[in-house]
């Protein structure tokens, strides 16, 4: 196998059903049946960053899609990192690194910062790529207005995009509302 296959970068729409399949059944197999399809429906409608073996099966990915933030008054365009994942057989060989470092190329064109909720499994590679803990409140805006969520404290991260600076934590971040996890 190639040892450094390429990073692609697709948007969902030009992805084939085929693709999808696969990319999903990626995601279900690396996040060990912790994966529904509320988590999958959060991956779509954004790009993706995939990595592909020789056979053109995915064995790494991560997508960025847009969620609007809330924050001191301002209306923000974060672009929001969902689905990262290695194939069990291919950790641990810089292939999460080169999937982040594309999507972060991709936050640092057409947003105003990134943000990620983390696994405590993947919460070291986002330190490392020098991702920052939120260190403020967040809620979300949900369909009766602001649900706060405590529980999403301390693994939520946040990225500036092209030195742009990030929000005051002073202020707590409202993310707009989606079925399932909310982060």
């Amino acid at each position: 196998m190639d040892p450094t296959p390429a990073v692609r970068i697709a948007h969902t729409g030009e992805l084939a059903p085929a693709e999808l399949a696969r990319i999903r059944d990626l995601l279900d197999a690396a996040f060990e049946g912790d994966f529904d399809d509320d988590d999958w429906d959060h991956t779509l409608g954004g790009l993706h960053a995939l990595v592909l073996d020789p056979y053109g099966r995915p064995i790494a990915h991560g997508s960025v899609v847009q969620r609007r933030v809330h924050h001191a008054g301002r209306s923000y365009r974060a672009g929001y990192v969902e689905a990262v994942a290695v194939h069990a057989i291919h950790r641990r060989e810089g292939l999460g690194h080169r999937v982040m470092a594309a999507l972060e190329q991709v936050i640092d064109a057409a947003y105003e910062f990134g943000a990620l909720s983390a696994s405590d499994a993947g919460a070291a590679l986002y330190a490392a790529r020098g991702w920052q803990v939120w260190p403020g409140r967040l809620a979300a805006l949900g369909p009766a207005g602001p649900v706060p969520l405590p529980e999403e404290e301390g693994s939520t991260y946040l990225r500036p995009a092209a030195g742009r600076p990030l929000p005051d934590p002073g202020h707590p971040l409202r993310f707009d509302w989606r079925d399932g996890d909310l982060l």
